[in-house]
């Protein structure tokens, strides 16, 4: 069965602690995606950095498919909004502490290395005496 994606929910919580501990949530996102409403003068390689600490933006929305805010450039009220899937990292400005996310676009796990699956781990019991 395929679950939703873990990275809105990694996003949410990675920035909740960030600013529990008084830091400065920043967050790198790829700007070549279409959907991507950032100021394009700020961009660099394709990417930006941008400040999301609730000081700094308004109308912060941590969604589970787009992350929205309004927030000033250069004294310039402006709209942000980009998917979700352009994060390619939260973390803290102070210490650079925070979480960096896979750029496929897919979410799957690679499944851990394990035994063959027709055969079943089965439990062990050692009689002590």
């Amino acid at each position: 069965m395929a679950m939703n994606s873990s990275q809105p929910y990694l996003l949410r919580a990675i920035y909740e602690w960030i600013v529990d501990n008084a830091m400065t949530p920043y967050v790198l996102v790829d700007a070549k995606n279409d959907a991507v409403q950032v100021p394009q003068q700020y961009v660099e390689n394709g990417k930006i950095v941008l400040n999301i600490a609730p000081r700094a933006v308004n109308e912060l929305d941590l969604g589970n498919e787009h992350v929205l805010f309004n927030a000033r450039f250069s004294g310039q009220p402006m709209n942000v909004s980009f998917p979700i899937s352009s994060v390619l990292a939260i973390y803290a400005k102070e210490n650079g502490q925070g979480m960096v996310f896979n750029e496929k676009s897919d979410d799957e796990p690679t499944p851990p290395e394990s035994s063959p699956p027709d055969k079943p781990n089965k439990p062990k019991l050692k009689l002590v005496k």
